[in-house]
């Protein structure tokens, strides 16, 4: 027998295969042009319905066009997938070694589009929630398996240009001899993997959820350069555990809840300077463009 490999050696496989993997999908579903080669909707008569701009349509179908690709990947690398039992569960995907079931892998597919004022910067992702299972590491609430059983907990992220449509675009028909004449909704793809403490920032994902927000600018994001980078993943556990539920006096008589991490490193008396900045993009003027 050889040498037993922990679960940080698997981690680490696991992260260099998936780097590998996902550096390839880029000319695996875009034309020589960079566009996406989903054009739209096929019905029996052979008319071509264009896709909608909606993220969440987009995302779907993204979802459904790499799904094929991962499972081989997971095949031809001793994984198998679990599917969440439900819609709303964490996380897209569960890698579970052949090997060792013990040994898991929380992977999401997330998607945004680049800032069209500032293509340095995204729309930003959101990255699970803070909530109970995220609090509690043995809940199976909302999610697929206990958050403290998977090993690692990654983002497979896809940034993408959003094309300019006509206004009519949406409802255009078109035959399927048309299709190369067809603008794809989207271009020019970026795939990055990264765990999710790495491009998490200091914000939430979205206002009507307790989500977790990424940081925006592109660079950081492929670098892994987040608002924890410095500190580390026990410091983004404790803080999005902790999030909004520490209260503090300020200045001016007021009491406030903890919802910036340098309130908390106060709060922990640590340096607010090991805690990255989350920057925020900016309108590029026209002479910057």
């Amino acid at each position: 027998m050889g040498p037993k490999i922990s679960i940080q050696q698997r981690k680490r496989h696991f992260r260099k295969k998936l780097n590998e993997f996902v550096n390839k999908l880029c000319t695996q579903i875009t034309g020589e042009d960079n566009q996406w080669t989903i054009k739209g909707f096929i019905d029996v008569y052979k008319n071509v319905y264009t896709i909608s701009v909606d993220t969440k349509i987009i995302s779907k179908i993204l979802e459904i066009h790499l799904f094929p690709k991962i499972l081989d990947f997971a095949n031809q690398n001793g994984f198998n997938i679990v599917l969440p039992e439900h819609q709303n569960y964490y996380p897209d995907l569960s890698f579970i070694d052949r090997n060792n079931e013990d040994i898991k892998f929380a992977v999401d597919l997330k998607t945004t589009y680049r800032n069209p004022e500032n293509p340095e910067f995204c729309n930003g992702f959101t990255l699970g929630s803070h909530g109970r299972y995220f609090i509690d590491r043995t809940s199976t609430k909302n999610i697929q398996y206990p958050y403290s059983t998977y090993a690692g907990h990654f983002i497979l992220g896809i940034i993408y240009s959003r094309a300019q449509q006509k206004d009519d675009g949406e409802f255009k028909i078109f035959s399927v001899n048309e299709l190369k004449s067809i603008t794809s909704v989207i271009r020019d793809f970026q795939f990055f993997v990264a765990e999710k403490w790495e491009i998490a920032s200091d914000r939430l994902g979205s206002h009507n959820t307790a989500n977790i927000g990424s940081i925006q600018k592109i660079s950081d994001i492929i670098a892994g350069n987040g608002v924890f980078k410095t500190l580390g993943e026990r410091w983004f556990d404790d803080y999005w555990i902790n999030y909004g539920k520490i209260n503090i006096i300020t200045d001016k008589g007021k009491r406030k809840s903890i919802s910036r991490i340098e309130e908390f490193l106060e709060y922990r008396g640590k340096d607010q300077k090991l805690a990255n900045p989350f920057v925020k993009p900016t309108k590029r003027r026209d002479n910057e463009k």
